[in-house]
């Protein structure tokens, strides 16, 4: 039985549909009763769903009994700084906490989906690899540093019997709901944000990462991490083929660190007279602006029968799913 936190997330919920697929039998963690919306229910019935919370160090101890390996894909991803202390929360405290009930029930086979942010950012024209250590907390947002601290406990844990495999995924794009993680870049497409960041970055398609950490799990690699990353694009690349696969207007407004700066203050001002967060933080911007690019060889090498589909086919397939099943703005 595979163990798997986070099974309504975005990635946990593509994970779970590739496990279910395969024939394979799974435990999902969710904390209320909910189920993706994303997901065909066919699916979603194959799964052996539990609530708890990965705070809830009992509830942990009580769902794994009768497992054999874990996929830890709980976590928090957001760059607003209202969230920082939520971020240290669920993304350290809540890894150690499922450390130590995997330790306590005897499962050594953990899988802890981290983040490339967790390698820390620097600006620098070499792709980043697997081999690159964390700089220190300067510069680097506040999810990045939770992800980092959050695999210090999963290594801390290697130390006391555990076999953990890491996995560093960079943007993920496919169809979820809008209103959460990266599925955030479509909702901003759609919604004709106007301005256009030169930064790059790695990204990858939701579903082809699911198949890529089942396929490192299933071969038996351990005590190693592997970045996640399909191609490095720039977020204008991005933007234009969301925009494109919206029929919407392409982004047109270059975004100077001055500019950049009314649109992150704007978007915070929107947020206080809506429900929902903003769409650009000073964090994200920041990102936005760096070049960062990552190196997906180590992955290829170890699953010598996989590859990516293109981020342009992926996005516009995306796209078409998001017009068929409207979410709100």
């Amino acid at each position: 039985m595979i163990f798997v936190t986070g099974g309504t997330g975005f990635l946990g919920s593509y994970i779970l549909q590739e496990l279910v697929l395969q024939g394979r039998p799974v435990r999902a963690l969710r904390r209320k009763l909910t189920s993706p919306f994303f997901l065909h229910p066919a699916l979603i019935d194959k799964i052996s769903w539990v609530e708890g919370n990965i705070l809830d160090v009992t509830g942990l101890m009580e769902n794994l009994e009768g497992c054999n390996q874990i996929i830890h894909t709980a976590g928090l991803v957001s760059f607003n700084p209202s969230d920082k202390k939520e971020l240290f929360k669920i993304n350290i405290e809540g890894t150690a906490n499922l450390v130590n009930a995997a330790i306590e029930r005897g499962i050594t086979d953990f899988v802890h989906v981290s983040s490339v942010g967790a390698l820390g950012r620097i600006a620098t024209s070499k792709p980043i690899d697997e081999e690159k250590k964390w700089e220190g907390n300067k510069d680097q947002s506040n999810y990045g540093i939770s992800k980092y601290f959050g695999e210090m406990e999963v290594w801390r844990g290697m130390g006391e019997g555990l076999t953990p495999l890491i996995v560093n995924p960079s943007t993920l794009l496919g169809y979820g709901d809008w209103n959460e993680s990266s599925c955030g870049l479509f909702k901003t497409a759609y919604q004709e944000f106007p301005w256009y960041m030169e930064g790059t970055n790695g990204f990858a398609d939701i579903e082809d990462s699911a198949r890529a950490i089942i396929a490192l799990m299933d071969s038996g690699i351990r005590n190693e991490r592997f970045i996640i990353s399909a191609e490095n694009r720039s977020y204008r690349d991005i933007f234009n083929w969301m925009a494109a696969g919206f029929g919407k207007k392409q982004p047109g407004k270059k975004a100077t660190p001055f500019l950049a700066g009314i649109a992150w203050r704007t978007e915070k001002i929107k947020s206080l007279f809506s429900k929902f967060k903003p769409l650009v933080t000073r964090e994200s911007v920041r990102i936005a602006c760096q070049k960062s690019s990552y190196d997906n060889h180590k992955l290829l090498k170890a699953l010598p029968g996989f590859h990516f589909r293109s981020l342009e086919d992926s996005i516009f397939e995306a796209c078409s799913k998001y017009l068929k099943n409207p979410q709100p703005l």
